[in-house]
């Protein structure tokens, strides 16, 4: 049994800030596989600190005394990964000008870190579920089989799933793989962490530029963890540096540390909050954002019919074109009845829709009138709709979370400021 003075260790040992319970799962995940030669899949957010866990495990296993090799995939040409990962005979291709080995063969004995597993191309993933499977690799240009004893860890930042079923990843691999996962905490999900790591950085700059370190008010940390950071760490550490060097009052309010933070922090799709699983969660987030965007839908070709009916009454559009898709303004006729015409149509043939429900008395300028105006109110009532409709969603996401702004703007995909903003749109009591 893993202690909580034994995770604390590891993180003082490995320079890991955070007292959050799904960082520390992550880290006792880790350290119960690394005695273990079991390969060990890491999923996270990039920037959240994949590779700090494949140190963990690497130093905390029976190889730690052999070579440790970290491989971004995504950052090796197509055309070369092979040889990088499994070595070329003198020859094999242009530029071969002499044999070299690969990083299998190089780390035998020891661990590979595999980052951004997901963009490794199908060819090589054939020749990793090889290795993984017996051990053996072939270098580029020859027919000798060779043997490794490497142990891999692999990373990525994508839904493995989701590209197997694409068919950009081997299944079988993924199994493979995936015999251990630890999935790292996003930056957002980590609590008071955020304002840990903030200090942690605002003082290593100030060591490295010799200024006073900076400090958060209470505000200001409120301000911080409300923040998605959708760059993780990376993201939070180049603000804490941008901060550390520009502004001349060490005391930061929310305000100044405002500038430092993008507006912009809607994020489409909406991610699934990490634990969630079928439920109320689940039920909300499909099936009431796909009202709206059904309302939003409609909304849009009410519109279109409109600008097509405008310019038909303006004489920018043939009556053949009208005639020929007559169905689609069909349920434009809402029976309001006739208003009186405020200015005097163009005498132009009625589409066949609308020449068809003509009224008896020949009055054609008159029912003209009507059915643009009928395509008004229509488009009023929809809208007046929509915002019924958006206005339900944010009461029920609010209550959901017992009036958390944070929490229920994560549902409702939008940020906390936008949130805030429709609260007062709309009058919502909290």
């Amino acid at each position: 049994m893993i202690t909580p003075a034994e995770i604390q260790s590891v993180k003082q040992r490995f320079g890991i800030i955070g007292n959050s319970p799904l960082l520390n799962h992550a880290i006792q995940v880790a350290m119960q596989a690394a005695p273990t030669d079991m390969t060990v899949l890491i999923t996270g957010e990039s920037g959240s600190g994949k590779e700090s866990f494949s140190k963990i495990i690497h130093s905390l296993s029976l190889r730690k005394h052999g070579k440790f090799i970290a491989i971004n995939c995504g950052a090796i040409p197509e055309g070369t990964i092979d040889s990088e990962l499994f070595g070329h005979e003198k020859g094999s291709f242009t530029g071969a000008h002499e044999a070299r080995k690969g990083y299998f063969e190089v780390t035998d004995g020891g661990s590979i870190f595999l980052d951004e597993i997901g963009e490794m191309p199908l060819g090589t993933q054939a020749r990793l579920l090889r290795v993984l499977e017996n051990g053996e690799f072939i270098k580029v240009g020859s027919s000798k089989v060779q043997k490794t004893n490497v142990r891999v860890i692999a990373a990525t930042n994508v839904n493995l799933m989701r590209a197997v079923e694409k068919g950009k990843f081997r299944e079988d691999l993924y199994y493979r793989l995936n015999t251990v996962p630890i999935f790292v905490p996003p930056l957002r999900e980590r609590g008071e962490d955020v304002v840990l790591l903030f200090r942690k950085f605002t003082s290593d700059f100030s060591e490295k530029y010799r200024v006073k370190p900076i400090s958060l008010d209470t505000n200001a940390q409120a301000l911080l963890m409300r923040y998605p950071f959708p760059g993780n760490i990376r993201q939070l550490k180049n603000i804490a540096e941008q901060a550390s060097l520009l502004e001349q009052n060490r005391e930061v309010d929310a305000q100044t540390l405002s500038k430092y933070l993008p507006t912009d922090n809607s994020r489409l799709p909406m991610p699934i909050p990490a634990g969630s699983s079928g439920g109320e969660s689940m039920d909300f987030s499909e099936r009431d954002l796909l009202y709206k965007v059904l309302f939003d839908m409609k909304k849009d070709m009410n519109e279109l019919k409109k600008l097509v009916l405008d310019t038909y009454k303006s004489g920018g559009l043939s009556q053949s074109i009208i005639q020929k898709h007559s169905e689609l303004f069909e349920d434009l006729d809402t029976g309001i009845p006739v208003k009186e015409p405020k200015e005097t149509s163009p005498n132009y043939p009625l589409p066949l829709v609308l020449e068809a429900q003509k009224p008896s008395n020949g009055n054609s300028e008159e029912y003209e009138e009507e059915a643009i105006e009928d395509i008004l109110h229509e488009e009023d009532d929809n809208s007046l709709s929509l915002e019924k409709k958006e206005k339900e969603m944010i009461i029920k996401a609010l209550r959901k979370h017992n009036n958390k702004r944070k929490y229920a703007a994560n549902d409702l995909g939008i940020s906390e400021r936008t949130l805030y903003r429709k609260i007062k749109q709309y009058e919502i009591d909290q």
